[in-house]
């Protein structure tokens, strides 16, 4: 786990622009920064030592070929075993394999991975690669610099201060994330994206497919699939049929052939080698329990594969009415014999937590489970550097109760998996980012699917990698911490993804297929009680202060481009909206940041009276 940056295109080496842009990712790599410059490039590596802690450094070279990259390459064993790389490597790092893969067949090598990773390649062949994996797991923003292409694995590498668009800050008031470009100067990869670099500056955002970066431009919305088959191999490749191609070699037959014992043991099968890969690490591994059908799933299969007892981190509320999950969790500890800690979180944490969390979203998601997962990085730290997390179960197996509602008739209450939110305080009340979602939505879906898997494929584009992907990431890497998620797998993806439909959902269930392994393998986690779901009591800890918060937000000029301020003001100063308290109040701190220039306590203290 990394923060990489560079730029690419140039006639000399930029090392003072690339030092400048690697600095501001130095929380992303404590352990130390290279940088290195060769013919038309310079790139820059913030390390966060995980695998070969005295040899991996990057950037890697092999037969003339150059890669950096952010992220893990869980397969790096079985690449080198398949391909007898084993007299060819002179280091540990699960990322020089790849070099030598691409060296024999090209890019080809890209569909051979299995991981998390954003990275860029220079080719002994002259071409220049730009890749990130499937599941967008691993962040990678581009820009141009004159006629040169620059990346880094946040936006804050590529600017100094990000303005978002207009579009952008509407679907973050709304949606709660983005599926808009952030900002002009600035694009985002989007999952399982290939872009081959040549010497033209790719586009702006919105500009269609660039000249200088051959594949998709971002287009309106940042969901858009790339247009080379490569790209759209790389991020479908858990789509349709890929049961199939194994069953013909020999392997496992396809989901939609087994009966449910011979599921339940293959999701056992996929599952635990999904775990085991995962945990490949030099430095501790842990997880973070909820004690839901997710991360107890992990646990199991961690305290399966590991002698010594696991470290596993909860969080719970302090504060009356919060839905709190320590017990549940606690149970599954004790079941499971794990090293299990846990830690609070109160009024206290939420104020002094919110600009921290707005700082290192440097792009912006309104999801308040941000600031529990910062807090479990703050306990984590010093323990852990490695933390497994349950991320991806509910889109691949059908957990979310908006797909159940989708599959029943309108008469029945039935309506479509589509975002809900109250954004009356937007100038257009939500309708345009609404769109946005439904056009991006709609370029994963294909014809063939289920009703159910078009609703997890849209998922699967828009709030996996812009809302609980992005979360995880930025929390996690201002602690040097780095989050892995067995569940978004390319093994397990294949075998959820394609499973028959009443194995995902079955009467009021999701995730059925889950439960019933965990009622065989740790019937202490209760996989059949009622879901708690996940709040965090925001509105009660801003309730006290919304009328004081009301003056500074009612004229804040980042919300203005955006919203009617008088109807900001009534959510504050009335008792009766207080759902559109936190999106706002956490835009505002988080614009005072990183469009405004202020310091992170200086960005809340603006919008309250001074004492």
């Amino acid at each position: 786990m990394c923060g990489i940056a560079g730029i690419l295109g140039a006639d000399q080496a930029p090392e003072a622009a690339v030092r400048q842009m690697i600095d501001t990712l130095q929380h992303r790599g404590p352990d130390g920064i290279r940088i290195e410059s060769g013919p038309g490039w310079c790139l820059a590596h913030a390390r966060l030592s995980i695998i070969d802690l005295e040899g991996g450094w990057q950037p890697l070279h092999a037969g003339g070929s150059t890669v950096i990259g952010n992220g893990e390459i869980y397969n790096y064993v079985e690449l080198i075993e398949e391909f007898g790389l084993q007299d060819k490597l002179t280091t540990g790092s699960d990322f020089e394999p790849l070099l030598h893969l691409y060296n024999l067949e090209g890019e080809k090598a890209f569909t051979r991975l299995r991981g998390m990773y954003a990275f860029c390649l220079i080719g002994a062949d002259g071409r220049t690669w730009l890749v990130r994996d499937p599941f967008g797991i691993k962040p990678l923003y581009l820009s141009r610099k004159g006629d040169d292409v620059a990346f880094a694995s946040e936006p804050r590498g590529l600017t100094p201060r990000i303005v978002p668009t207009p579009a952008a800050a509407g679907e973050v008031l709304s949606l709660g994330y983005r599926v808009s470009p952030l900002e002009e100067p600035v694009i985002d990869m989007v999952p399982g994206e290939v872009r081959q670099v040549t010497r033209d500056p790719p586009p702006l955002a919105g500009e269609g497919d660039p000249e200088g970066v051959e594949g998709a431009g971002p287009g309106a919305v940042r969901a858009a699939a790339p247009s080379t088959g490569l790209g759209i191999a790389l991020r479908s490749e858990f789509y349709r049929r890929s049961g199939s191609p194994s069953a013909s070699r020999g392997g496992p037959p396809p989901p939609s052939a087994m009966g449910e014992g011979q599921l339940l043991a293959r999701l056992d099968a996929v599952l635990e080698d999904s775990v085991r890969v995962h945990q490949r690490s030099d430095v501790p591994y842990g997880l973070f329990l909820s004690g839901g059908i997710d991360s107890s799933a992990i646990a199991t299969l961690m305290a399966r594969l590991n002698e010594r007892p696991v470290t596993a981190f909860t969080c719970g509320f302090d504060a009356p009415g919060a839905r709190d999950e320590r017990a549940h969790a606690e149970a599954v500890a004790v079941a499971l014999n794990l090293d299990w800690r846990e830690t609070t979180f109160g009024e206290e944490d939420f104020w002094r937590i919110l600009p921290e969390v707005a700082w290192a979203l440097d792009d912006p998601t309104t999801d308040y489970a941000t600031l529990p997962t910062w807090k479990l990085a703050e306990a984590a730290k010093g323990t852990l550097t490695v933390v497994l997390s349950g991320e991806g179960g509910d889109e691949l197996f059908g957990g979310y109760g908006r797909y159940r509602r989708a599959l029943r008739p309108r008469w029945l209450g039935g309506r479509p998996a589509e975002p809900q939110f109250d954004a009356h305080f937007l100038n257009d009340g939500g309708k345009a980012a609404l769109e946005s979602w439904r056009l991006a939505a709609g370029q994963a879906v294909q014809p063939w699917m289920t009703p159910l898997q078009r609703a997890q494929a849209a998922d699967i584009a828009t709030w996996l990698p812009n809302d609980l992907l992005l979360k995880l990431d930025r929390t996690l890497m201002a602690h040097g911490l780095e989050g892995r998620t067995p569940f978004l797998d390319r093994e397990v993806a294949a075998f959820a993804f394609n499973l028959p439909d009443r194995f995902k959902v079955r009467g009021r269930y999701g995730k059925y297929l889950p439960r019933k392994w965990l009622e065989r393998h740790l019937p202490a986690a209760d996989p059949w009680a009622k879901k708690k779901g996940f709040t965090v009591p925001v509105a009660a800890w801003i309730a006290p202060r919304a009328r004081d918060l009301a003056p500074a937000l009612a004229a804040h000029e980042g919300l203005a481009q955006v919203c009617n301020m008088d109807a900001v003001r009534a959510v504050f100063e009335r008792d009766d909206q207080p759902s559109g308290r936190w999106p706002l109040l956490f835009y505002a701190v988080w614009w005072n940041i990183h469009v405004a220039g202020m310091e992170r306590k200086e960005a809340l203290a603006a919008l309250l009276p001074s004492p």
